[in-house]
C-alpha cells in the first residue's frame, strides 16, 4: 500500500518541536504509538461498546425471539463484524494515517474519508448532548426520594403511576363505581392514559419538552451546563492525543463492567427477575422468530453500527499502532467482548425490568421499551422501586455518562487526527490547542440540540447521521480496498505485519471480504431504504421541512464521495487510460 502515508520529516529540530503526545521511543516519532497494547485494546473495547449495547440491544432481543436472536447476532459477528473490524484495522495499522489520508492507496475515493470525518461531526455533536443527559440524571439522582419516584408539584393532572379507570354506565362515565358496590362489564370499562412520574419528568424536567420541532424555545440551562462540563471533561481526556487519553480509559473502559455487575447481582435476587431473564434469553425464546428474515437484518444492522465499522474511528485507533502489532487478535477480542457485553448488560437490565412487571401485575412487553425510553424512563422508574433507589439510580447514570465519554473520545479524536495529519507541519505542535478548540466548536454546535426542542435535533440527527449514511460508506470502503486497490495487495500488506499465513488462514477471509460482506451490506442497505419510514418522536411528526433537513444532512456527509472523485480526474494530466491507472492505483 505505497500511497497510504506521506513523507514526513524525520529531522531533530523538527521532532524536538513537536507536542507532548510523542513520547521517545515511540516507531513512528511524527505521530506518536500508543504506550502500551493495554491501552490500545482498552480504547478500542470502550469505542466499541457504547450506549446502543445497553439501550438498543436488548430491546432488539425481546423483539426478534430472546435468546433465539443470539443465533444470528452472533453468527452476523462471524460473517461480518470480525471481518470487517479486522479490515479496517489492517488498513489503518499499515497505513499510519487518518481515516483522510489513507485513501491515498485509491485516490478517486478519497471522498470516503471526507464523508467519515463530516459523519463524526454530527455524531460527536448529538453524542455529546446523550452524555449531558445522564450527567443531568446522575445529579438529579443525588435525593431521596428520587424526583421521578412520584408526582411532584413538576407534574400535571395527567400523572399518575397507575391508570385511572371509568365505567361507562347508561351512557355517563363513572369513576367511582367500585365505591358503589357496583359491577362493570369489560365491555364497558374505559381506560384514561396515564402518564408516569418518570415519563413526566423526562419531558417536564429535564427536557422541558415543546410540542415539536418548530417551537425551539429558549436553551434549557441546566442541559446547557451539562453539556459544558461534558465537553471539558472530553477535552482534558484528549488533550495529550492518545498519550492522555490512553490512560483514562484504564478506568472508564473497565469501570462500566464493575457496575453492571453490581447491578446484574442486585437484580437477579428480586422478585420478578427470573420472568423478565426469561423473556430476554431464556425459556420464553422465541426460536419459530428465526424464520422472519426481519430478524436476521437487525442482527446484521446492530452488528455494523455497534462495532462502529466504516465510521473511521478504528481507522484512527489502529494508525497509532505499532507496525507488527497482531491487528487480527486485536479485532477478534474486541469484536467478541462488544457482543458479550451486550447480552451482559441486557441479563442486568430484563432483570429489574422483570421485577418492576411484577410490582405492577403487567407483561413484561408492557414495561420494555428502547433507547431513551429504556435509558431515561423504563429503567429510572424501575430503579426507583427498590431499596436504597439513590445508590442504583447514581451507579446506572454513572455507568450511562462512562461508556458515552468513552464513545466521545474515539469520535473526537478522529476529527482532531483528520485534521492533524492535513497540515503535521503547523498542527501537530499545537495539538493541545486544536483539541480545545474542536471541542469548543462541538459544544456550541450542540447549544441548539439543548433547546426545548433538542430531544428533536438529537432524534434528528441520529437518524440521517448513521443509519444509511454509515452502510453507503461502508460498502464504498469495501469495493475501495478490496475491488479496486486488490484485495491480493492487501492480503501482501497484511503479511509484512503479520507474517506470511498459509493458504486456509486466507481462505476464509477473502470469501468474506470478496462475498459474504458486502453482500450483507448491500442486502441491509436495499433494505433499509425499502422500509426506510419518517422519524417520529412518540408521537410527535416532524414537519416538512425538518425531513428536508435531515436528508440535506444526509447528502451532505455523502457528497463528497463523488466531489472528490471529479475533482481529482479533472486534475489528473496525461491520457484517459493513464489517469483512470493514476487515480485507482
Amino acid at each position: 500500500m505505497v500511497k497510504c502515508g506521506s513523507k514526513i520529516s524525520r529531522d531533530p529540530a523538527i521532532l524536538s518541536d513537536q507536542d507532548s503526545h510523542v513520547e521517545d521511543g515511540d516507531e513512528i516519532p511524527e505521530r506518536g504509538n500508543w504506550s502500551n497494547k493495554a491501552e490500545n485494546l482498552l480504547t478500542m473495547v470502550g469505542y466499541a461498546v457504547g450506549l446502543g449495547n445497553i439501550w438498543r440491544f436488548p430491546y432488539l432481543a425481546y423483539r426478534n425471539g430472546g435468546g433465539a436472536f443470539l443465533i444470528p447476532y452472533f453468527l452476523m459477528l462471524v460473517l461480518c463484524g470480525i471481518p470487517l473490524f479486522f479490515l479496517e484495522n489492517a488498513i489503518g495499522q499499515f497505513c499510519s494515517q487518518s481515516p483522510v489520508n489513507v485513501w491515498r492507496a485509491v485516490p478517486i475515493l478519497q471522498g470516503v474519508g471526507f464523508s467519515m470525518v463530516i459523519m463524526n461531526l454530527f455524531i460527536a455533536i448529538y453524542y455529546n448532548v446523550i452524555v449531558a443527559y445522564s450527567l443531568f440524571y446522575m445529579f438529579a439522582s443525588f435525593q431521596s426520594p428520587l424526583p421521578w419516584s412520584s408526582c411532584f408539584s413538576w407534574a400535571d393532572s395527567n400523572c399518575s403511576n397507575t391508570p385511572t379507570v371509568y365505567c361507562n354506565v347508561s351512557g355517563a362515565v363513572v369513576s367511582n363505581w367500585t365505591l358503589e358496590n357496583r359491577t362493570c362489564p369489560s365491555s364497558n370499562i374505559i381506560t384514561a392514559p396515564m402518564q408516569s412520574p418518570s415519563e413526566q419528568y423526562w419531558d417536564r424536567v429535564a427536557l422541558q419538552r415543546s410540542s415539536g420541532l418548530d417551537e425551539t424555545g429558549p436553551v434549557v440551562w441546566h442541559l446547557a451546563l451539562c453539556l459544558l462540563l461534558s465537553t471539558m471533561l472530553t477535552a482534558a481526556a484528549l488533550i495529550r492525543g492518545i498519550k492522555s487519553s490512553g490512560k483514562v480509559v484504564y478506568f472508564t473502559a473497565t469501570f462500566p463492567y464493575v457496575i453492571i455487575l453490581i447491578l446484574l447481582i442486585r437484580g437477579v435476587t428480586l422478585e420478578g427477575a427470573r420472568d423478565g431473564i426469561e423473556f430476554f434469553i431464556g425459556s420464553q425464546s422465541n426460536m419459530t422468530k428465526l424464520m422472519e428474515a426481519q430478524v436476521w437484518k437487525d442482527a446484521a444492522s446492530q452488528t455494523i453500527f455497534s462495532l462502529a465499522i466504516s465510521s473511521g474511528g478504528i481507522l484512527t485507533l489502529s494508525s497509532y499502532n505499532n507496525f507488527h502489532n497482531n491487528m487480527f487478535l486485536d479485532a477478534a477480542v474486541v469484536s467478541i467482548i462488544n457482543h458479550v457485553t451486550s447480552v451482559f448488560a441486557g441479563i442486568a437490565i430484563f432483570s429489574v425490568l422483570g421485577h418492576m412487571a411484577f410490582l405492577y401485575g403487567k407483561p413484561i412487553g408492557v414495561v420494555v421499551k428502547e433507547g431513551f425510553g429504556l435509558a431515561f424512563i423504563a429503567y429510572p422508574e424501575a430503579l426507583s422501586k427498590l431499596p436504597v433507589s439513590t445508590l442504583w439510580s447514581i451507579l446506572f447514570f454513572f455507568m450511562i455518562f462512562i461508556v458515552g465519554l468513552d464513545s466521545q473520545f474515539t469520535i473526537l479524536e478522529v476529527i482532531t487526527t483528520c485534521l492533524s495529519d492535513a497540515n503535521p507541519e503547523t498542527l501537530r505542535s499545537k495539538r493541545s490547542l486544536l483539541t480545545i478548540m474542536a471541542c469548543g466548536v462541538i459544544y456550541l454546535l450542540g447549544l441548539p440540540c439543548v433547546t426545548r426542542a433538542g430531544i428533536y435535533w438529537v432524534t434528528l440527527l441520529d437518524t440521517f447521521t448513521v443509519s444509511t449514511v454509515l452502510l453507503v460508506v461502508s460498502i464504498t470502503e469495501v469495493t475501495g480496498f478490496i475491488y479496486i486497490y486488490g484485495g491480493n495487495r492487501l492480503i501482501k500488506d497484511i503479511e509484512m505485519m503479520l507474517g506470511k499465513k498459509s493458504f486456509c488462514f486466507w481462505l476464509w477471509w477473502r470469501a468474506c471480504w470478496f462475498v459474504i460482506s458486502p453482500c450483507i451490506i448491500v442486502v441491509i442497505l436495499i433494505w433499509s431504504c425499502v422500509s426506510f419510514e419518517s422519524p417520529t418522536y412518540g408521537k410527535v411528526q416532524y414537519p416538512d421541512w425538518g425531513m428536508a433537513l435531515g436528508w440535506c444532512v444526509s447528502v451532505f456527509i455523502l457528497i463528497w464521495v463523488p466531489v472528490v472523485a471529479v475533482y481529482k480526474l479533472l486534475r489528473a494530466e496525461g491520457s484517459p487510460w493513464m489517469v483512470c491507472m493514476t487515480l485507482y492505483y
